[in-house]
């Protein structure tokens, strides 16, 4: 790496190795995705005085590097894969492999310059991974459930005994996010502002602190970008094609629907939206969408107002 000039570090993380490039053609450095071999990574990056690091999100691999990476006061950026393989075909790097994968990485970075992402703060973290084992029990209930509509009498009593261990899993794990938001008073006001808000119960509460950090910290369009909900033109011309959302926090964006879905029946400023927009000839969905993004151009702007927000 050449410490001379401004250094783009991109680090593509697999389960076992780190690859690491400092966008130079074919020079790529691998490390093992374990602490030693991040925390080789780490004192060995130091010294260059990095601008960005660019990793993509990959489900949890990255959770560690991207840790220490923070720790050490490093300007790590987590990335949408679906953004960098997109610029990689805008750039004509069709081939995949860990090196190339680095390599556009890095200059994904020296491209875009994507925003630096922000340390989650106290419990932040841990209510994130248990927020991710509950959607995981969600999914695994709402699957046993489908098997047993369809099961025949030899296999009911195994499905529902397993519908029981899950269910219990579940309440489990929803206590324990409760009691850890509970064991910090910031927390547990910021979950106590958003639940005010009528549509917005425990769950998505918890996914917005868990999730959002940028919540009441950016304007709405930029929250809306974030959590996928905000309307892209696709026009061309003279011809004007539908608005569409897409991309985002997944996470979050399905949370927002149930309680769009929820406001939009008991939500005094949303209930109403919602109406006027299907009175006017929108397609429910459609309609919905459009309540997910008020609602939370709504909560982004209580978040901002509320002084004691940021409190810790």
């Amino acid at each position: 790496m050449n410490s001379k000039s401004e250094v783009y570090i991109g680090i593509d993380v697999g389960k076992e190795s780190l690859e690491l490039s400092s966008g130079q053609e074919g020079k790529t450095r691998r490390y093992a995705n374990t602490p030693q071999g991040v925390g080789q990574l780490v004192e060995e990056m130091a010294p260059f005085k990095p601008r960005k690091i660019v990793l993509e999100a990959t489900g949890g691999y990255e959770r560690h590097i991207v840790q220490a990476l923070q720790q050490a006061k490093l300007p790590v950026c987590l990335v949408n894969p679906t953004r960098v393989r997109r610029f990689a075909a805008a750039s004509g790097r069709l081939a995949k492999t860990d090196a190339i994968d680095a390599q556009v990485l890095a200059q994904f970075g020296q491209a875009m310059r994507p925003m630096v992402t922000k340390p989650k703060e106290g419990i932040v973290e841990e209510l994130d991974q248990h927020l991710g084992r509950r959607r995981q029990l969600v999914s695994m209930i709402t699957a046993e459930k489908n098997r047993l509509a369809l099961a025949g009498p030899g296999v009911r009593d195994d499905i529902e005994y397993h519908l029981a261990i899950l269910k219990e899993r579940l309440e489990r794990i929803e206590a324990k996010l409760l009691a850890l938001v509970q064991s910090e008073p910031s927390c547990q006001r910021r979950m106590d502002q958003l639940c005010s808000v009528p549509g917005v119960g425990p769950v998505t509460a918890l996914t917005l602190l868990a999730e959002m950090p940028e919540l009441g910290q950016v304007n709405r369009q930029q929250i809306a970008m974030l959590a996928g909900v905000a309307p892209l033109n696709h026009d061309s011309g003279k011809r004007r094609g539908k608005r569409r959302t897409y991309g985002g926090r997944s996470g979050v964006r399905s949370t927002l629907y149930m309680a769009a879905l929820s406001a939009s029946r008991t939500n005094p400023v949303i209930r109403p939206f919602y109406q006027r927009l299907v009175a006017n000839g929108k397609e429910k969905k459609v309609a919905l969408t459009a309540c997910m993004r008020k609602l939370l151009v709504i909560l982004n702007a209580m978040a901002r107002d509320q002084k004691s927000w940021n409190v810790a």
